[in-house]
């Protein structure tokens, strides 16, 4: 939970988990009336609300709260609590696809229900903290599955190479309820509060049929399985099951026996061992645990696996072996994978279709941003560049391509809107935003060297050190007549209806940069004779030979704007991530 703790809440759940960590065998008899206490029920309403969840099946929504008073509205639910008449309604079930084209079901209880849920995870989970196994990484403060990925990554470098991928098919929606019941009644032997999680489990499923009308389905309590995956408990309910499995594998001798060590998160695990006799033997084991505690074991995913010759996905990430760039040797490292990439893509893709043409550039940056600062933050470990760099490759062309759609230009040409423009004018993330350090994006800023890409010359300098001389063995610019500054270059106006021609002569086009500021070391103008080799359309070439020094007709320093002329944005959104202005070596500007 992202907000702050009210300290009365605060303390109640300091005390409930000191107590439960200095004595394990100590069982709580009275914790319903915490449940409904006005500090935590507000504390769990501005939780949900912060989440800002979708209704469920009663039409509810927070709006409609907050109109009727969240305050009358809390003290209402928790009178009908404290006289004990409350009953949860029917779960909201809906679907979301999977990587593999499977759907996943997830079930949305009501606000109230959400709220209440909330309010007894509040109470509940410090105390089943102390019980919970440090190899649990899932749903617990302080723990992240970043700290799960590292935790395999140091496994796989001490050598317990030989990984067992396991997967279970449909973990929520098979925990049996009389075995979890056994493993909440350890602890707490509140028979309200108790009978309060029944009511939850057995809560019927509502959802659409094919023609559109509400069907209410009672699985869960006619099997006597499953918890709601989406509910605020099921997850404290998925980690209290789960914890069953790890300590019986540690008190049952297998983690010293073969050397095999669990780390696990929610419905995912791996298990690394030392050898590949003990990696068989502790798949077999595996199968034989969960065939007792009555969970299924998915065979076609279920795999072994070498971590450091091989690789293997967990968590989103591809953990195994890895190429180092600077010396080419080979480690044991993480990476995004190739699935959550392409994922990426698609959603990218998605966000920037041309149908969407008419929102504005401000609000579809803003879209864009959200999407993938979320990526950025969550694959923060191992080798990022080369994902990161291919991710905003994408994101820009995307970009690019609805810039144009929304102008109404035709055709593919996108330099109108370049790197700078989706950067600097419209506020798209930056490298420095995805993990790329400034270091490694200077790497491409042109240095000075002369050509086109393809041979370059070195340059030399010559003159005296007042920066005026110019380039030894160059000519100026035998057409322009002039050299063009590059910190203060402008382009001349276009007229709308001249059409790019292609250049047919190589063009010689001189730059001046100027110094660094006051106060550091200072070398003068530096001057740059570039020579254009390829042919390409040059927008706006005649204009800048009829006028000298008007601007750099090939690659023009001005602000940028999109390729149409017909259409410009009235005004550009704030920039999000601007790239700091810098000084190289030799005085000249990095952008």
């Amino acid at each position: 939970m992202g907000l702050p703790t009210p300290t009365t809440v605060e303390k109640l759940q300091t005390t409930l988990h000191a107590k439960a960590k200095s004595k394990p065998d100590c069982r709580f008899y009275s914790l319903y009336d915490k449940v409904y206490r006005a500090d935590v029920l507000a504390h769990a309403y501005r939780c949900c609300r912060s989440n800002d969840g979708s209704p469920g099946v009663d039409g509810t929504t927070f709006e409609q709260i907050e109109q009727y008073g969240a305050d009358r509205w809390l003290g209402e639910l928790a009178q009908c609590l404290r006289e004990k008449d409350y009953r949860p309604l029917a779960v909201r079930r809906v679907y979301i696809p999977k990587p593999d084209g499977k759907q996943r079901p997830l079930g949305i209880p009501a606000v109230r229900d959400r709220v209440v849920q909330t309010a007894a995870l509040i109470v509940l989970g410090p105390v089943f903290e102390a019980d919970l196994q440090p190899e649990q990484y899932a749903y617990r403060q302080g723990r992240s599955a970043q700290q799960a990925v590292q935790h395999v990554q140091r496994l796989l470098i001490a050598g317990h190479v030989e990984v067992v991928d396991a997967d279970l098919s449909g973990y929520f929606d098979s925990i049996p309820h009389a075995e979890l019941m056994k493993s909440v009644s350890r602890r707490v032997s509140d028979r309200a509060l108790l009978g309060l999680i029944r009511l939850w489990l057995v809560a019927p499923a509502e959802e659409l049929d094919a023609t559109g009308k509400p069907v209410r389905t009672t699985r869960n309590k006619d099997e006597g399985r499953g918890t709601p995956q989406g509910a605020p408990l099921s997850s404290l309910l998925a980690n209290l099951y789960m914890r069953r499995f790890i300590k019986g594998w540690k008190e049952l001798g297998h983690e010293k026996r073969l050397g095999a060590f669990i780390v696990n998160y929610a419905d995912d695990f791996v298990i690394c061992c030392r050898g590949s006799a003990n990696a068989s033997e502790a798949m077999c084991v595996m199968r034989e645990m969960m065939s007792k505690l009555k969970l299924t074991v998915n065979g076609t995913k279920t795999r072994l696996c070498q971590g450091r010759d091989g690789t293997f996905d967990f968590l989103g990430y591809t953990i195994g072996k890895a190429y180092s760039p600077r010396t080419g040797g080979s480690y044991v490292g993480v990476r995004p994978s190739a699935k959550k990439l392409k994922g990426l893509t698609r959603k990218l893709h998605g966000q920037t279709d041309t149908k969407r043409w008419w929102l504005e550039p401000g609000q579809m940056v803003s879209e864009l941003n959200r999407l993938l600062r979320g990526w950025a933050n969550y694959f923060c470990l191992g080798a990022v560049t080369k994902a990161c760099r291919r991710v905003m490759r994408y994101t820009r062309d995307r970009l690019r391509q609805w810039l144009k759609r929304s102008s109404r230009c035709r055709g593919r040409d996108t330099r109108g809107s370049p790197t700078s423009t989706c950067t600097s004018v419209w506020g798209c993330c930056s490298s420095n935003a995805d993990g790329l350090s400034a270091r490694r994006e200077r790497r491409r800023e042109p240095c000075p060297r002369a050509g086109c890409g393809r041979s370059a010359r070195p340059v030399r300098w010559a003159g005296g050190g007042n920066g005026q001389g110019r380039q030894e063995g160059s000519p100026r610019n035998a057409r322009s007549g002039s050299s063009i500054d590059r910190g203060s270059c402008t382009a001349p106006p276009l007229d709308p209806t001249d059409r790019p021609r292609r250049q047919r002569t190589p063009l010689m086009v001189t730059r001046s940069c100027p110094g660094p500021p006051d106060g550091q070391r200072r070398r003068g103008p530096i001057t740059v004779t570039k020579r254009c080799k390829r042919r390409r359309h040059i927008r706006g070439a005649d204009e800048a030979r009829r006028q000298p020094g008007a601007g750099d007709c090939i690659r023009p320093m001005a602000t940028p704007r999109l390729s149409c002329p017909r259409r410009q944005p009235a005004a550009a959104p704030a920039p999000l991530f601007l790239r700091p202005r810098a000084w190289n070596r030799r005085g000249c500007v990095v952008r």
